[in-house]
Protein backbone atom coordinates (compact mmCIF):
# COMPACT_ATOMS: atom_id res chain seq x y z
CA UNK A 1 0.00 0.00 0.00
CA UNK A 2 1.28 3.44 -0.97
CA UNK A 3 -0.39 6.01 1.19
CA UNK A 4 -1.71 7.22 4.53
CA UNK A 5 -4.79 9.46 4.34
CA UNK A 6 -4.87 12.20 7.01
CA UNK A 7 -8.18 13.91 7.69
CA UNK A 8 -7.43 17.32 9.21
CA UNK A 9 -10.73 18.78 10.38
CA UNK A 10 -10.06 22.35 11.50
CA UNK A 11 -12.05 25.30 12.78
CA UNK A 12 -12.56 26.99 9.42
CA UNK A 13 -11.88 24.24 6.90
CA UNK A 14 -11.76 20.50 6.36
CA UNK A 15 -8.57 19.25 4.78
CA UNK A 16 -7.40 15.89 3.52
CA UNK A 17 -3.73 15.11 2.87
CA UNK A 18 -2.37 11.97 1.29
CA UNK A 19 1.17 11.12 2.46
CA UNK A 20 3.51 8.50 1.09
CA UNK A 21 5.89 6.34 3.15
CA UNK A 22 8.58 9.05 2.96
CA UNK A 23 6.13 11.51 4.60
CA UNK A 24 5.91 13.48 1.35
CA UNK A 25 2.59 15.00 0.31
CA UNK A 26 1.12 13.13 -2.65
CA UNK A 27 -2.13 15.10 -2.83
CA UNK A 28 -4.14 17.58 -0.81
CA UNK A 29 -7.66 19.00 -0.90
CA UNK A 30 -9.45 21.52 1.28
CA UNK A 31 -12.99 22.83 1.79
CA UNK A 32 -13.97 25.86 3.87
CA UNK A 33 -17.27 25.73 5.73
CA UNK A 34 -19.67 28.15 7.39
CA UNK A 35 -18.96 29.98 10.64
CA UNK A 36 -22.20 30.63 12.52
CA UNK A 37 -22.50 33.45 15.07
CA UNK A 38 -26.05 33.41 16.52
CA UNK A 39 -25.22 35.97 19.23
CA UNK A 40 -22.16 37.93 20.32
CA UNK A 41 -19.70 35.47 21.86
CA UNK A 42 -21.49 32.42 20.42
CA UNK A 43 -19.77 30.34 17.72
CA UNK A 44 -21.35 27.32 16.04
CA UNK A 45 -20.74 24.88 13.18
CA UNK A 46 -23.18 22.68 11.29
CA UNK A 47 -21.99 19.10 12.01
CA UNK A 48 -23.41 17.86 8.72
CA UNK A 49 -21.38 20.48 6.87
CA UNK A 50 -18.27 19.41 8.79
CA UNK A 51 -18.87 15.84 7.67
CA UNK A 52 -19.75 16.66 4.05
CA UNK A 53 -16.75 18.96 3.55
CA UNK A 54 -14.38 16.46 5.15
CA UNK A 55 -15.68 13.61 3.00
CA UNK A 56 -15.50 15.73 -0.16
CA UNK A 57 -11.92 16.76 0.62
CA UNK A 58 -10.91 13.14 1.26
CA UNK A 59 -12.44 11.92 -2.01
CA UNK A 60 -10.82 14.77 -3.93
CA UNK A 61 -7.37 14.03 -2.48
CA UNK A 62 -7.68 10.38 -3.51
CA UNK A 63 -8.82 11.41 -6.98
CA UNK A 64 -5.93 13.85 -7.41
CA UNK A 65 -3.44 11.09 -6.58
CA UNK A 66 -5.35 8.59 -8.71
CA UNK A 67 -5.43 6.39 -5.60
CA UNK A 68 -7.85 3.54 -4.97
CA UNK A 69 -8.84 2.39 -1.46
CA UNK A 70 -6.45 -0.55 -1.80
CA UNK A 71 -3.61 1.98 -2.10
CA UNK A 72 -4.34 3.43 1.36
CA UNK A 73 -2.86 1.60 4.34
CA UNK A 74 -4.78 3.59 6.96
CA UNK A 75 -6.65 6.76 7.82
CA UNK A 76 -5.60 9.14 10.59
CA UNK A 77 -7.95 11.75 12.04
CA UNK A 78 -6.98 15.03 13.65
CA UNK A 79 -9.46 17.68 14.64
CA UNK A 80 -10.39 20.98 16.22
CA UNK A 81 -10.60 20.10 19.90
CA UNK A 82 -13.19 20.89 22.61
CA UNK A 83 -15.96 21.53 20.06
CA UNK A 84 -19.05 19.64 21.23
CA UNK A 85 -21.25 17.59 18.90
CA UNK A 86 -24.30 15.64 20.03
CA UNK A 87 -26.35 13.36 17.81
CA UNK A 88 -29.16 10.80 17.82
CA UNK A 89 -27.81 7.26 17.86
CA UNK A 90 -30.80 5.95 15.88
CA UNK A 91 -30.85 8.49 13.07
CA UNK A 92 -27.28 9.82 13.16
CA UNK A 93 -28.69 13.34 12.99
CA UNK A 94 -27.22 16.11 15.18
CA UNK A 95 -29.62 17.47 17.80
CA UNK A 96 -28.25 21.00 17.27
CA UNK A 97 -25.30 22.84 15.81
CA UNK A 98 -21.89 22.02 17.22
CA UNK A 99 -20.76 24.44 19.93
CA UNK A 100 -17.26 25.52 18.91
CA UNK A 101 -14.27 25.76 21.21
CA UNK A 102 -14.26 29.55 20.76
CA UNK A 103 -17.83 29.86 22.09
CA UNK A 104 -18.27 31.88 25.29
CA UNK A 105 -21.92 31.22 26.17
CA UNK A 106 -21.07 29.10 29.20
CA UNK A 107 -18.69 31.64 30.80
CA UNK A 108 -21.21 32.49 33.57
CA UNK A 109 -21.53 28.78 34.40
CA UNK A 110 -17.75 28.62 34.71
CA UNK A 111 -17.83 31.65 37.02
CA UNK A 112 -20.22 29.79 39.31
CA UNK A 113 -17.99 26.72 39.40
CA UNK A 114 -15.01 28.84 40.39
CA UNK A 115 -17.07 30.63 43.03
CA UNK A 116 -18.07 27.24 44.42
CA UNK A 117 -14.39 26.36 44.90
CA UNK A 118 -14.20 23.67 42.21
CA UNK A 119 -11.01 24.85 40.48
CA UNK A 120 -8.43 22.95 42.51
CA UNK A 121 -10.31 19.63 42.33
CA UNK A 122 -10.98 19.93 38.60
CA UNK A 123 -7.42 20.98 37.76
CA UNK A 124 -5.85 18.20 39.82
CA UNK A 125 -7.87 15.60 37.90
CA UNK A 126 -8.01 17.07 34.39
CA UNK A 127 -4.98 19.37 34.20
CA UNK A 128 -7.28 22.12 32.92
CA UNK A 129 -8.57 25.41 34.25
CA UNK A 130 -12.31 26.06 34.46
CA UNK A 131 -13.16 27.83 31.22
CA UNK A 132 -15.89 27.87 28.57
CA UNK A 133 -13.19 26.74 26.11
CA UNK A 134 -13.57 23.12 27.18
CA UNK A 135 -16.37 20.68 26.35
CA UNK A 136 -18.08 19.89 29.66
CA UNK A 137 -20.11 23.09 30.08
CA UNK A 138 -21.04 22.92 26.38
CA UNK A 139 -22.39 19.39 26.85
CA UNK A 140 -24.45 20.49 29.83
CA UNK A 141 -25.77 23.51 27.90
CA UNK A 142 -27.01 21.25 25.10
CA UNK A 143 -28.66 18.83 27.53
CA UNK A 144 -30.36 21.68 29.40
CA UNK A 145 -31.33 23.92 26.47
CA UNK A 146 -32.11 21.75 23.44
CA UNK A 147 -35.69 20.52 23.57
CA UNK A 148 -35.88 16.83 24.51
CA UNK A 149 -32.10 16.37 24.71
CA UNK A 150 -31.86 15.36 28.35
CA UNK A 151 -34.79 12.92 28.04
CA UNK A 152 -33.21 11.33 24.97
CA UNK A 153 -29.88 11.08 26.80
CA UNK A 154 -31.58 9.38 29.75
CA UNK A 155 -33.12 6.89 27.32
CA UNK A 156 -29.72 6.07 25.84
CA UNK A 157 -30.50 7.63 22.46
CA UNK A 158 -27.86 10.38 22.38
CA UNK A 159 -24.14 10.27 21.65
CA UNK A 160 -21.65 13.01 22.45
CA UNK A 161 -18.32 13.45 20.80
CA UNK A 162 -15.63 15.91 19.93
CA UNK A 163 -15.23 16.29 16.17
CA UNK A 164 -13.01 13.21 15.84
CA UNK A 165 -15.77 11.03 17.29
CA UNK A 166 -18.33 12.58 14.94
CA UNK A 167 -16.14 11.86 11.91
CA UNK A 168 -15.37 8.32 13.09
CA UNK A 169 -19.09 7.60 13.61
CA UNK A 170 -19.87 8.70 10.07
CA UNK A 171 -16.84 7.02 8.49
CA UNK A 172 -17.77 3.68 10.05
CA UNK A 173 -21.49 3.97 9.37
CA UNK A 174 -22.28 4.33 13.06
CA UNK A 175 -20.37 1.23 14.14
CA UNK A 176 -17.67 3.04 16.14
CA UNK A 177 -18.29 5.61 18.87
CA UNK A 178 -14.82 6.34 20.19
CA UNK A 179 -12.16 8.99 20.76
CA UNK A 180 -8.52 8.96 21.83
CA UNK A 181 -6.93 10.02 25.09
CA UNK A 182 -5.64 13.35 23.72
CA UNK A 183 -9.13 14.52 22.75
CA UNK A 184 -10.72 13.11 25.90
CA UNK A 185 -8.25 15.14 27.96
CA UNK A 186 -9.77 18.37 26.58
CA UNK A 187 -13.30 17.79 27.83
CA UNK A 188 -12.94 18.72 31.54
CA UNK A 189 -14.46 15.35 32.52
CA UNK A 190 -11.53 12.99 31.78
CA UNK A 191 -9.17 12.10 34.60
CA UNK A 192 -5.66 12.28 33.14
CA UNK A 193 -4.23 10.44 36.15
CA UNK A 194 -6.47 7.35 35.95
CA UNK A 195 -7.09 7.49 32.19
CA UNK A 196 -10.87 7.25 32.57
CA UNK A 197 -13.98 9.40 32.46
CA UNK A 198 -14.29 10.79 36.00
CA UNK A 199 -17.54 9.82 37.74
CA UNK A 200 -17.38 12.75 40.19
CA UNK A 201 -16.95 15.25 37.38
CA UNK A 202 -19.79 13.70 35.40
CA UNK A 203 -22.01 14.20 38.45
CA UNK A 204 -20.78 17.77 38.89
CA UNK A 205 -21.64 18.68 35.30
CA UNK A 206 -24.80 16.59 35.12
CA UNK A 207 -23.53 14.48 32.21
CA UNK A 208 -24.72 10.85 31.83
CA UNK A 209 -21.87 8.43 31.15
CA UNK A 210 -23.87 6.58 28.49
CA UNK A 211 -23.48 9.41 25.96
CA UNK A 212 -19.66 9.33 26.07
CA UNK A 213 -17.36 7.63 23.55
CA UNK A 214 -14.94 4.83 24.32
CA UNK A 215 -11.43 6.18 24.90
CA UNK A 216 -8.77 4.43 22.84
CA UNK A 217 -5.07 4.89 22.16
CA UNK A 218 -3.92 7.60 19.78
CA UNK A 219 -2.24 5.02 17.55
CA UNK A 220 -4.40 1.94 17.11
CA UNK A 221 -7.29 0.52 15.11
CA UNK A 222 -10.64 2.26 15.75
CA UNK A 223 -12.62 0.55 13.01
CA UNK A 224 -13.03 0.41 9.24
CA UNK A 225 -14.80 2.76 6.89
CA UNK A 226 -18.21 1.64 5.66
CA UNK A 227 -17.94 0.31 2.07
CA UNK A 228 -20.04 3.13 0.65
CA UNK A 229 -17.67 5.85 1.86
CA UNK A 230 -14.70 5.17 -0.44
CA UNK A 231 -15.86 2.06 -2.29
CA UNK A 232 -13.95 -0.34 -0.03
CA UNK A 233 -13.05 -0.57 3.64
CA UNK A 234 -10.02 1.36 4.93
CA UNK A 235 -8.91 1.01 8.58
CA UNK A 236 -8.94 4.09 10.80
CA UNK A 237 -5.73 3.65 12.79
CA UNK A 238 -4.97 6.96 14.46
CA UNK A 239 -6.74 9.83 16.20
CA UNK A 240 -5.32 12.87 17.99
CA UNK A 241 -6.42 16.40 18.73
CA UNK A 242 -4.93 18.86 16.28
CA UNK A 243 -2.31 20.32 18.62
CA UNK A 244 -1.13 16.97 19.93
CA UNK A 245 -0.97 15.72 16.34
CA UNK A 246 1.17 18.74 15.43
CA UNK A 247 3.51 17.99 18.35
CA UNK A 248 3.91 14.45 17.00
CA UNK A 249 4.25 15.68 13.43
CA UNK A 250 6.98 18.09 14.51
CA UNK A 251 8.83 15.08 15.94
CA UNK A 252 8.80 16.67 19.41
CA UNK A 253 9.03 13.18 20.81
CA UNK A 254 11.40 13.85 23.73
CA UNK A 255 10.71 15.79 26.95
CA UNK A 256 11.53 19.49 26.67
CA UNK A 257 10.85 19.86 22.96
CA UNK A 258 8.40 22.67 22.08
CA UNK A 259 6.29 23.53 19.06
CA UNK A 260 3.86 26.33 18.25
CA UNK A 261 1.10 25.95 15.69
CA UNK A 262 0.00 29.12 13.93
CA UNK A 263 -3.53 28.28 12.86
CA UNK A 264 -6.92 29.77 13.67
CA UNK A 265 -5.49 30.08 17.17
CA UNK A 266 -1.93 29.59 18.40
CA UNK A 267 -1.12 26.58 20.50
CA UNK A 268 2.24 26.02 22.14
CA UNK A 269 2.97 22.56 23.50
CA UNK A 270 5.97 21.23 25.37
CA UNK A 271 6.51 17.49 25.63
CA UNK A 272 6.90 16.56 29.31
CA UNK A 273 7.15 12.80 28.78
CA UNK A 274 5.53 10.32 31.15
CA UNK A 275 5.15 12.95 33.88
CA UNK A 276 2.06 15.14 34.03
CA UNK A 277 3.52 18.55 34.97
CA UNK A 278 0.92 20.73 36.69
CA UNK A 279 1.54 24.38 35.88
CA UNK A 280 2.26 27.21 38.28
CA UNK A 281 1.54 29.84 35.60
CA UNK A 282 -1.96 29.12 34.24
CA UNK A 283 -0.83 26.72 31.56
CA UNK A 284 -2.69 23.50 30.83
CA UNK A 285 -1.58 19.96 31.52
CA UNK A 286 -2.84 17.70 28.77
CA UNK A 287 -2.39 14.22 27.36
CA UNK A 288 -0.03 14.39 24.39
CA UNK A 289 -0.84 10.87 23.19
CA UNK A 290 -1.25 7.32 24.37
CA UNK A 291 0.68 4.67 22.45
CA UNK A 292 1.40 1.07 23.38
CA UNK A 293 -0.20 1.44 26.79
CA UNK A 294 2.01 4.41 27.70
CA UNK A 295 0.51 7.85 28.25
CA UNK A 296 2.70 10.87 27.62
CA UNK A 297 1.85 14.43 28.54
CA UNK A 298 2.37 18.00 27.42
CA UNK A 299 2.26 21.47 28.90
CA UNK A 300 0.12 23.77 26.74
CA UNK A 301 -0.63 27.44 26.28
CA UNK A 302 -3.66 28.26 24.14
CA UNK A 303 -4.19 31.51 22.22
CA UNK A 304 -7.74 31.68 20.90
CA UNK A 305 -7.32 34.10 17.99
CA UNK A 306 -4.25 34.06 15.74
CA UNK A 307 -4.75 33.32 12.04
CA UNK A 308 -8.43 34.09 12.61
CA UNK A 309 -7.52 37.77 12.89
CA UNK A 310 -6.26 37.66 9.30
CA UNK A 311 -9.53 36.04 8.27
CA UNK A 312 -11.38 38.88 10.03
CA UNK A 313 -9.35 41.51 8.17
CA UNK A 314 -10.38 39.73 4.96
CA UNK A 315 -14.04 38.92 5.65
CA UNK A 316 -14.97 41.48 8.30
CA UNK A 317 -13.15 44.61 7.18
CA UNK A 318 -12.33 43.82 3.55
CA UNK A 319 -8.76 45.13 3.93
CA UNK A 320 -7.42 42.17 1.95
CA UNK A 321 -8.95 39.80 -0.59
CA UNK A 322 -6.96 36.74 0.46
CA UNK A 323 -4.90 35.76 3.50
CA UNK A 324 -1.75 35.75 1.34
CA UNK A 325 -2.02 39.53 0.90
CA UNK A 326 -1.54 40.28 4.60
CA UNK A 327 2.28 40.17 4.50
CA UNK A 328 2.55 42.59 1.59
CA UNK A 329 0.16 45.04 3.23
CA UNK A 330 2.05 44.80 6.53
CA UNK A 331 5.38 45.42 4.74
CA UNK A 332 3.98 48.59 3.16
CA UNK A 333 4.84 50.39 6.45
CA UNK A 334 8.17 50.37 8.28
CA UNK A 335 6.62 49.55 11.68
CA UNK A 336 3.27 49.42 13.45
CA UNK A 337 3.08 53.21 13.78
CA UNK A 338 2.31 52.83 17.50
CA UNK A 339 -0.77 50.67 16.81
CA UNK A 340 -1.41 47.59 18.95
CA UNK A 341 -4.18 45.11 18.14
CA UNK A 342 -5.43 42.75 20.86
CA UNK A 343 -7.68 40.27 18.99
CA UNK A 344 -9.64 39.07 22.01
CA UNK A 345 -12.69 38.23 19.90
CA UNK A 346 -13.38 35.16 22.05
CA UNK A 347 -11.79 36.36 25.27
CA UNK A 348 -8.15 35.77 26.18
CA UNK A 349 -6.65 32.33 26.68
CA UNK A 350 -3.36 31.49 28.38
CA UNK A 351 -1.93 32.88 30.52
CA UNK A 352 -4.71 35.43 31.18
CA UNK A 353 -7.88 33.25 31.00
CA UNK A 354 -10.28 36.19 30.75
CA UNK A 355 -13.56 35.13 29.14
CA UNK A 356 -14.82 38.73 29.25
CA UNK A 357 -11.94 40.36 27.38
CA UNK A 358 -12.79 41.74 23.94
CA UNK A 359 -10.83 42.99 20.96
CA UNK A 360 -9.05 46.33 21.17
CA UNK A 361 -7.06 48.37 18.63
CA UNK A 362 -5.05 50.96 20.56
CA UNK A 363 -2.75 53.79 19.47
CA UNK A 364 -4.67 54.90 16.38
CA UNK A 365 -3.83 58.39 15.09
CA UNK A 366 -4.84 60.36 12.01
CA UNK A 367 -1.78 58.91 10.28
CA UNK A 368 -2.81 55.29 10.86
CA UNK A 369 -3.52 53.39 7.65
CA UNK A 370 -4.44 49.86 6.55
CA UNK A 371 -0.78 48.83 6.58
CA UNK A 372 -0.43 49.69 10.26
CA UNK A 373 -3.57 47.71 11.12
CA UNK A 374 -2.29 44.71 9.13
CA UNK A 375 1.14 44.90 10.76
CA UNK A 376 -0.38 45.23 14.24
CA UNK A 377 -2.56 42.17 13.54
CA UNK A 378 0.46 40.03 12.59
CA UNK A 379 2.48 41.33 15.52
CA UNK A 380 -0.41 40.45 17.86
CA UNK A 381 0.05 36.80 16.94
CA UNK A 382 3.71 37.02 17.95
CA UNK A 383 3.01 38.95 21.17
CA UNK A 384 0.39 36.46 22.32
CA UNK A 385 2.81 33.62 21.64
CA UNK A 386 5.50 35.44 23.64
CA UNK A 387 3.11 35.76 26.60
CA UNK A 388 2.64 31.98 26.54
CA UNK A 389 6.36 31.28 26.20
CA UNK A 390 7.08 33.54 29.18
CA UNK A 391 4.63 31.49 31.24
CA UNK A 392 6.26 28.28 30.08
CA UNK A 393 9.74 29.60 30.91
CA UNK A 394 8.50 30.42 34.42
CA UNK A 395 7.89 26.74 35.13
CA UNK A 396 10.69 25.08 37.13
CA UNK A 397 13.18 23.24 34.96
CA UNK A 398 11.66 24.36 31.65
CA UNK A 399 14.47 26.07 29.65
CA UNK A 400 13.50 26.79 26.04
CA UNK A 401 16.26 27.30 23.49
CA UNK A 402 14.28 26.96 20.25
CA UNK A 403 10.72 26.80 18.97
CA UNK A 404 9.46 24.64 16.12
CA UNK A 405 6.77 26.47 14.13
CA UNK A 406 4.04 25.09 11.90
CA UNK A 407 0.55 25.87 10.63
CA UNK A 408 -0.72 28.08 7.85
CA UNK A 409 0.63 31.38 9.22
CA UNK A 410 4.13 29.89 9.66
CA UNK A 411 4.76 30.57 5.97
CA UNK A 412 4.61 34.32 6.71
CA UNK A 413 8.23 35.48 6.71
CA UNK A 414 7.55 38.80 8.43
CA UNK A 415 5.68 37.08 11.26
CA UNK A 416 8.33 34.41 11.78
CA UNK A 417 11.19 36.92 11.94
CA UNK A 418 9.27 39.21 14.30
CA UNK A 419 8.41 36.19 16.44
CA UNK A 420 12.09 35.28 16.78
CA UNK A 421 12.96 38.91 17.57
CA UNK A 422 10.34 39.19 20.31
CA UNK A 423 11.09 35.80 21.86
CA UNK A 424 14.86 36.00 21.59
CA UNK A 425 15.13 32.37 20.44
CA UNK A 426 15.47 30.73 16.99
CA UNK A 427 12.26 29.72 15.20
CA UNK A 428 12.65 26.50 13.23
CA UNK A 429 10.25 26.00 10.31
CA UNK A 430 10.12 22.47 8.86
CA UNK A 431 9.84 21.59 5.21
CA UNK A 432 6.29 20.39 5.82
CA UNK A 433 4.34 23.07 7.71
CA UNK A 434 1.15 20.95 7.60
CA UNK A 435 2.42 19.05 10.60
CA UNK A 436 -1.03 18.59 12.11
CA UNK A 437 -2.04 16.33 9.21
CA UNK A 438 1.43 14.77 9.21
CA UNK A 439 1.11 13.87 12.90
CA UNK A 440 -2.21 12.14 12.25
CA UNK A 441 -0.59 10.25 9.39
CA UNK A 442 2.37 9.24 11.57
CA UNK A 443 0.07 7.92 14.31
CA UNK A 444 -2.01 5.93 11.83
CA UNK A 445 1.02 4.70 9.91
CA UNK A 446 2.71 3.57 13.12
CA UNK A 447 -0.31 1.40 13.95
CA UNK A 448 -0.53 0.11 10.37
CA UNK A 449 3.15 -0.81 10.20
CA UNK A 450 4.11 1.78 7.58
CA UNK A 451 6.67 3.13 10.06
CA UNK A 452 8.25 0.77 12.56
CA UNK A 453 9.31 3.13 15.34
CA UNK A 454 9.21 6.68 16.63
CA UNK A 455 12.93 6.97 15.88
CA UNK A 456 12.16 6.31 12.22
CA UNK A 457 9.51 9.03 12.33
CA UNK A 458 11.88 11.50 14.00
CA UNK A 459 14.35 10.90 11.19
CA UNK A 460 11.80 12.15 8.65
CA UNK A 461 11.64 15.68 10.17
CA UNK A 462 13.58 18.18 8.07
CA UNK A 463 14.37 21.88 8.55
CA UNK A 464 13.35 24.32 5.83
CA UNK A 465 14.50 27.59 7.46
CA UNK A 466 15.67 28.93 10.81
CA UNK A 467 14.76 32.50 11.84
CA UNK A 468 17.18 33.99 14.37
CA UNK A 469 16.78 37.05 16.63
CA UNK A 470 17.97 40.29 15.01
CA UNK A 471 16.25 42.92 17.18
CA UNK A 472 18.10 44.50 20.12
CA UNK A 473 16.69 43.08 23.37
CA UNK A 474 15.92 46.55 24.75
CA UNK A 475 13.77 47.30 21.67
CA UNK A 476 11.87 44.05 22.10
CA UNK A 477 11.30 44.85 25.78
CA UNK A 478 9.95 48.31 24.94
CA UNK A 479 7.52 46.94 22.33
CA UNK A 480 6.29 44.23 24.69
CA UNK A 481 5.69 46.75 27.47
CA UNK A 482 3.33 48.67 25.17
CA UNK A 483 1.63 45.43 24.16
CA UNK A 484 0.96 44.63 27.82
CA UNK A 485 -0.68 48.04 28.25
CA UNK A 486 -3.00 47.26 25.35
CA UNK A 487 -3.86 43.85 26.82
CA UNK A 488 -4.87 45.47 30.12
CA UNK A 489 -7.31 47.68 28.21
CA UNK A 490 -8.91 44.61 26.58
CA UNK A 491 -9.43 42.69 29.82
CA UNK A 492 -12.84 42.48 31.54
CA UNK A 493 -14.47 44.55 28.79
CA UNK A 494 -17.71 42.60 29.00
CA UNK A 495 -19.61 41.74 32.17
CA UNK A 496 -21.14 38.36 33.08
CA UNK A 497 -24.60 39.90 32.73
CA UNK A 498 -23.91 41.22 29.21
CA UNK A 499 -22.57 37.87 27.99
Amino acid sequence: MKYILALDQGTTSSRAVLFDARAAVAAMAQREFSQIYPRPGWVEHDPMEIWSTQLAAAREALERADAAPRDVAAIGITNQRETAVMWDRDTGAPVCNAIVWQDRRTAPACDRLRADGCQEMIQSRTGLVIDAYFSATKIRWILDNVAGARAKAAAGRLAFGTVDSWLLWNLTGGRAHATDASNASRTLIYNINSGEWDADLLDLFGIPADILPRVGESSGVFGETAPGIFGAAIPVCGIAGDQQAALFGQACLSPGMVKNTYGTGCFMLMNTGAAAHFSLANLLTTVAWKIGGRTEYALEGSVFIAGAVVQWLRDGLGLIKSAREIEGLARSVKDNGGVYFVPAFAGLGAPHWDAYARGVIAGITRGTNAGHIARAALEAIAYQTADVLDAMRAEPGMPITELRADGGAAVNELLMQFQSDILGVPILRPRIVETTALGAAFLAGLAAGVWKSRDEIAGLWALERAFRPAMPPETAARLRARWRRAVERAKAWETPEAS
